[in-house]
């Protein structure tokens, strides 16, 4: 019996590569939502980097090797526990340094809780002081201790239960007939405690619930109502750009989002395609809403109409970093003129005045250029970023291998028929004898000419006949196989 090779080379051959230094990060990862690769284990040195680029909601330290002062005087810490549930602890007694990383036990309301520190230093310091109603750091909850073996493996333990109490706490609501979804569970690290996360539309009396919860998982019950932007941020998805959900990766703090920051953009409004996975609005919609309101400061209100001569305009459309506005006459809406904002400026200020051009087309030239005419206007100077470049690429193929055949097929098709043409006479004159040699010499001689035949006696002053036209040549046709029938001899009598 044989055994395949395999393909791969063994690991102790294979050269090291930049991807070892960090696990891959796996969908069916229950520690990713802690900030780890994998499971936290009190040996592992690659911890620190999980929490800068493999975590979900990473953060990193941008005053690192910037402040002067040592880390040591410092003492607040932020450490994270489950998705976006982060919080600030103060270091009383400094046994050893901790550095980003560290599995931590911290103090809770009732017991301790596991967690691994993000920020430590200026950076927590600043971010402590960012957020608002906070306590002052006197009042904060202290670190215990650095994480023991059987802290780490105790707070496994209470990790492996959170998806099963996730799927029985469905069911039990379901069952209750409550209007009310479980988004998420959190256990606290000692496992005393689960946290409910739930969306509900209206309220919901759950007291009912919370004792079946206690009496079905033996811990004490919190339950917390989030919004459907929370939901998002702890469920996850992918955005119409493509990419995750930025409530997922960075975004922690939510900013009311409103109808007017898309009117603002000249962006339609559509709920569809402004709403993002969560139903509300989305949060991308304010990255540059501020550009564009510096962009438009200086712009006209679009619900003042301009007066010609010729009649009234009315707004349609705006494109703000081309400066410019489009106005259509009200009995002519479908021809719109493109106007600077400067010639709006102009055409109000004339109005006000009582006085009313002649036409708008003769300020339409303001309104095709830029306010800046050294940058010029738009070209694509990169071509093969459109969408047709290879239709046209092929068509033109396709024009020049058809023009060949043609050319060649008129150079062959003459000699090539007249051949056919002698050898299937000759080969039909030599099957059917001389019979079918009178009949066709017959048959031609009955055949009118239809050459031009010259008069006998022309007149002297008649001019010299011109030479006859040539018809234009015709493209050769596609070549027909011509099959000959086999000439069947008449039956003749034996005995004849």
């Amino acid at each position: 019996m044989t055994t395949d090779t395999p393909l791969t080379p063994d690991t102790e051959q294979a050269e090291p590569s930049i991807f070892d230094e960090r696990p891959i990060i796996k969908e069916d990862n229950k520690y990713h939502t802690r900030g780890c690769c994998c499971m936290p284990t009190l040996d592992d040195p690659s911890r620190s980097l999980q929490m800068v680029c493999c975590a979900k909601l990473a953060t990193f330290d941008w005053t690192k090797g910037l402040a002067k002062d040592d880390d040591t005087s410092y003492h607040v810490i932020e450490v994270r526990f489950k998705n976006s549930h982060k919080d600030f602890y103060k270091i009383v007694e400094r046994t050893d340094v901790l550095k980003v990383g560290d599995i931590v036990v911290v103090e809770a309301a009732a017991g301790h809780d596991v967690g691994v520190i993000t920020l430590t230093g200026p950076a927590a310091h600043l971010q402590y002081r960012k957020r608002q109603n906070v306590p002052p750091v006197e009042e904060l909850r202290k670190v215990l201790r650095k994480a023991r073996q059987n802290d780490v493996e105790k707070w496994n333990r209470t990790i492996d239960l959170e998806k099963n109490a996730q799927v029985r706490a469905r069911k039990i609501a379901n069952d209750m007939g409550l209007k009310m979804k479980i988004n998420d569970v959190e256990y606290q690290g000692d496992g005393s405690k689960a946290t409910f996360f739930y969306t509900a539309d209206d309220r919901v009396d759950f007291r009912q619930l919370i004792k079946v919860y206690a009496e079905e998982f033996r811990v004490r019950i919190e339950m917390r109502q989030i919004g459907a932007r929370q939901e998002a941020m702890h469920i996850g998805g992918i955005g119409s750009c493509g990419r995750e959900l930025c409530c997922v990766t960075f975004l922690s703090n939510f900013h009311t989002v409103s109808t007017h920051t898309a009117r603002v953009q000249q962006l339609s409004l559509n709920p569809q395609k402004l709403a993002g996975q969560c139903g509300k609005l989305k949060c991308c919609l304010n990255y540059e809403y501020e550009m564009y309101k510096e962009a438009a400061k200086d712009f006209p209100d679009p619900e003042i109409p301009l007066f010609f001569k010729k009649g009234k305009a009315n707004w349609h459309k705006t494109d703000v970093f081309a400066r410019t506005l489009y106005y259509a006459y009200a009995n002519e809406q479908n021809e719109l003129v493109g106007l600077s904002v400067e010639a709006v400026h102009e055409i109000i200020k004339r109005n006000q005045q009582k006085d009313f051009p002649e036409d708008m087309h003769q300020f339409a030239k303001l309104g095709k250029t830029l306010p800046n005419e050294e940058v010029g206007k738009f070209e694509n100077v990169v071509g093969q970023d459109e969408l047709t470049r290879f239709d046209k690429k092929k068509k033109a193929q396709s024009n020049q291998q058809r023009s060949n055949n043609r050319s060649s097929q008129r150079s062959t098709t003459p000699s090539n028929q007249r051949t056919n043409h002698q050898r299937s006479t000759t080969s039909n004159n030599q099957r059917s004898g001389t019979s079918s040699s009178q009949r066709s010499t017959v048959s031609n001689n009955q055949r009118p000419s239809t050459q031009p035949q010259p008069a006998s006696n022309p007149p002297a002053n008649t001019p010299p006949p011109s030479p006859p036209q040539q018809r234009p040549e015709k493209p050769a046709q596609r070549q027909v196989r011509t099959i000959q029938k086999p000439i069947l001899k008449p039956k003749t009598d034996p005995d004849a």
